[in-house]
C-alpha cells in the first residue's frame, strides 16, 4: 500500500525530490570502532539516481517521523528486524524550502540478516572507512562526512 507521501515535489531550482513531506534514509551500522559497518544499498537502476550506492529510505508519509519513515523504508527495502536496531541520532542532511531530507543513523551489535526488494541491485556490510570509494548517490555523497563523523561518535567502543 502506498503512502500519503509518496509523490514528486518540484525544488525551487527546477530539481524534482521524491516525497510530498521529504523524506529519510537509514544509516545502519553494525559493531563499534575500526571493526564498525554500515548498510550500503546499490540501488536499482529505474530508481531516482539508479546505480549509485547509499542507504535505504524514501518518501515520509504525513503522520510519521523521520526515524519511522527510515525504518518503515527499510524494513520494506532490506527485510531488516526493526527490533534489533536502536536509533541514536537524526541528521537534516539536505534542508531546502518545502522539503528535507533526514539521515537517521540507527546500532546494531552485529550486521543484521537483510534481503534486497526490487529497488535494490544489492545491499552489503561495508567497513565505514570503505564507503567513499563506492559511486554514491550525489544526495548521500555531499552528506557522507557529516553522516560518518555523527556515526562514529556513536560507535566508539566505551571502557
Amino acid at each position: 500500500m502506498l503512502g500519503d507521501g509518496n509523490g514528486w515535489v518540484t525544488a525551487p531550482d527546477g530539481t524534482r525530490l521524491w516525497g510530498k513531506y521529504g523524506a529519510a534514509g537509514l544509516f545502519l551500522v553494525a559493531g563499534t570502532g575500526t571493526d564498525a559497518k554500515a548498510l550500503l544499498q546499490h540501488r536499482a537502476a529505474w530508481t531516482a539516481q539508479g546505480g549509485t550506492w547509499g542507504i535505504p529510505g524514501g518518501a515520509r508519509d504525513s503522520h510519521e517521523t523521520a526515524a519511522q519513515a527510515a525504518v518503515r523504508e527499510s524494513v520494506e527495502e532490506c527485510a531488516i528486524d526493526p527490533d534489533e536496531l536502536r536509533v541514536v541520532e537524526e541528521l537534516t542532511t539536505t534542508d531546502l524550502p518545502g522539503w528535507s531530507y533526514t539521515t537517521v543513523i540507527a546500532l546494531c551489535p552485529a550486521p543484521l540478516a537483510v534481503t534486497a526488494n526490487e529497488e535494490s541491485e544489492e545491499l552489503r556490510w561495508v567497513a565505514l572507512r570503505d564507503i567513499a570509494g563506492y559511486e554514491l548517490h550525489p544526495g548521500f555523497a555531499a552528506s557522507l562526512s557529516n553522516v560518518l563523523q555523527t556515526a562514529m561518535v556513536h560507535t566508539e567502543p566505551h571502557d
